[in-house]
């Protein structure tokens, strides 16, 4: 289809982050856009100051008539988005060119070399680290990503004339298919989504499907021992780790004084000095991805130094808050037992010796269901625990899962089963040093409130 010849795109499900970036794309293009989301948020709102038109009810009489004549307007929508919503369901009746996400993003990237980031967790931050090294470098990059990214607040980033595209590469529903990478990067393959997958086997070989897509004049570059068979890609693999070894790795890694740097070691290469702008442990295996995507593109010593030292880091990937000597609040999108264990790990690293609590929402009733014990193990790393109820998102609840299941398998006696409306009335009662919120619902809601209560123990204790 020609997109040029489109004059108006409607989203269903136009809140996600990823569809943002998307409708960001169209009003860029000068389109008229529009669409629906369930759930009015900080995003939409700033959509709609930017120019898109949206509303938060499935009625079709709302729908303005410029996206309601199959002739010029294209519809597009998320999997999230139930099977019979009433909307859908008339486009789909009617003529429409209906195009999923993931689609309508390997359309759009297909004439340019896309270098796509894939992984069940690490991809946001290493495709934001990668699209700010590229947009700050002499090579230039367009960006899809999946996080708003500080520097620019947004989570697309165009630049004239560029012929490279930093797409963060989302597995759900095998969306990453649907790109044709001219590079990619594999962070991490933990199963995941396996209401979609059914079995681990499935979720990993999705992934080796991903990466026989990418080009072979490109490359592939993935985090050393991941258990891929990548046989039927025949071009250059790459692997890469933070210090344990691989093509790229780092050396010379220096913590302290809250900043962290490292020597980058690639074939025939060594960047020294990289200075990570968001000082946390896990972002040295991601700043090397990030890094070797770049320097194989291209990117000089310099412009990566520079771009990696001023990287700001996407909001809610280990995001601060409160950052003093009496209370400190970081806000953390980790809803993968791995991504949680990381997270804390991280904290543990930066505030040796002090006291952390961490607040979790569960997100999804079978990733609870499924990863129950593991969430359980990586949260009783944690001094005390507060442990929410869990985010359905797109899913109906699920006979006798609830975050009950994680509760009563967590080892730490510390621990708290509350409900949202309870906690900040607990909090306000008792004292708090390091607070850790974890989740990918809508517990980032609760930050503010969290750092005001906070705030104001801090002024009474003064």
């Amino acid at each position: 289809m020609n997109l040029d010849e489109t004059k108006a795109v409607y989203f269903v499900g136009a809140g996600g982050i990823g569809m943002s970036a998307l409708i960001r794309y169209f009003l860029f293009k000068g389109k008229t856009v529009g669409g629906y989301d369930r759930t009015r948020t900080e995003l939409t709102d700033a959509l709609e100051r930017e120019g898109a038109w949206l509303h938060y009810e499935d009625d079709l009489e709302a729908v303005p008539a410029a996206f309601k004549d199959p002739a010029s307007a294209l519809v597009v929508y998320t999997p999230a988005v139930p099977e019979n919503h009433g909307e859908l369901t008339y486009f789909r009746a009617n003529g429409f060119t209906i195009l999923k996400r993931a689609q309508l993003l390997g359309l759009i990237t297909r004439h340019s070399f896309g270098l796509c980031v894939a992984g069940t967790h690490g991809k946001t931050t290493t495709s934001s680290m990668l699209a700010h090294i590229l947009h700050q470098s002499h090579v230039g990059a367009n960006a899809f990503l999946g996080g708003i990214l500080k520097n620019y607040d947004s989570n697309l980033l165009l630049t004239p004339g560029a012929d490279r595209t930093v797409i963060e590469a989302d597995e759900f529903d095998r969306s990453f298919h649907w790109l044709s990478p001219y590079m990619a990067a594999i962070t991490a393959v933990d199963p995941d989504h396996l209401d979609i997958y059914g079995t681990p086997e499935a979720y990993r070989e999705s992934f080796e499907k991903f990466a026989s897509l990418v080009d072979p004049a490109g490359a592939l570059v993935v985090r050393q021992g991941l258990p891929l068979d990548l046989s039927a890609y025949p071009g250059k693999v790459y692997t890469y780790s933070a210090q344990d070894g691989g093509d790229f790795h780092a050396e010379n890694i220096r913590v302290g004084n809250g900043e962290i740097s490292f020597d980058f070691v690639g074939p025939s290469t060594r960047i020294e000095g990289v200075q990570l702008g968001v000082p946390v442990e896990i972002n040295i295996e991601n700043g090397v991805a990030a890094i070797a995507l770049a320097w194989l593109n291209g990117a000089t010593a310099d412009e990566i130094r520079r771009a990696m030292a001023s990287f700001r880091g996407a909001r809610r990937r280990f995001d601060f808050h409160l950052k003093s000597e009496r209370a400190v609040l970081i806000d953390d999108y980790a809803h993968h037992p791995a991504e949680v264990r990381a997270s804390i790990q991280s904290v543990r690293a930066l505030y040796p010796g002090r006291r952390i609590t961490g607040i979790f929402q569960p997100h999804l009733y079978t990733r609870t269901r499924d990863f129950a014990a593991g969430f359980a193990a990586a949260l009783s790393l944690l001094d005390e625990l507060i442990l929410l109820d869990v985010y359905p998102a797109r899913e109906a609840p699920i006979p006798g899962v609830t975050s009950r299941i994680i509760f009563d398998q967590v080892t730490i006696p510390e621990k708290h089963l509350l409900e949202k409306s309870q906690l900040l009335d607990f909090m306000a009662a008792r004292a708090f040093d390091v607070v850790l919120t974890l989740g990918a619902g809508d517990i980032e809601r609760l930050v503010e409130p969290v750092k005001e209560v906070l705030l104001q123990k801090t002024r009474q204790e003064s």
